[in-house]
């Protein structure tokens, strides 16, 4: 179940960079926010559907859970905004290992001080390295990025 779990979170990843080199061309016709309302708008109608068909009952709704834990709503904003921007500027893959390496850090973060309810990971060495190796990655593309423009 852990490797099927990590294949469905690697295609994730895969759309998500296909979502923004296709946002980023569609950003720089038609304007940034006019994209990211257009992802949004879509993607509720989509949600919508779904929780209609598939969703099953749960013995909270939206309207009884601790009002913090709405506020995981108004992260993909910045998000959409960020990469529909910064894509057309500095390119998809840039754009996306650096969207890696801050969830990578901030999920370390996470993890290790237990936040939001989640159960605490603390930092290993072998976490480290990986931070530290993403780092390099997203240097290393960039750095042919530039060389590339030269």
């Amino acid at each position: 179940m852990t490797f099927i779990m990590i294949m469905l979170a690697v295609i994730g990843g895969a759309t998500l960079s296909i979502q923004a080199a296709i946002n980023g061309q569609l950003g720089s016709k038609v304007g940034v926010f006019r994209c990211a309302f257009l992802t949004f708008s879509l993607g509720a109608l989509v949600t919508g559907l779904l929780i209609f068909y598939f969703e099953p009952a749960h013995s909270l709704t939206l309207l009884e859970v601790p009002k913090w834990q709405l506020l995981g709503a108004m992260c993909g904003v910045p998000y959409i905004v960020i990469m529909v921007f910064a894509v057309q500027k500095i390119g998809t893959a840039v754009a996306t290992v650096a969207v890696i390496f801050g969830q990578l850090l901030m999920s370390m973060l996470i993890d290790n001080f237990g936040w939001f309810g989640n159960d605490a990971i603390v930092f290993s060495p072998s976490r480290i390295a990986a931070v530290i190796c993403l780092a390099i990655a997203l240097y290393y593309i960039h750095a042919s990025n530039q060389a590339n423009v030269e």
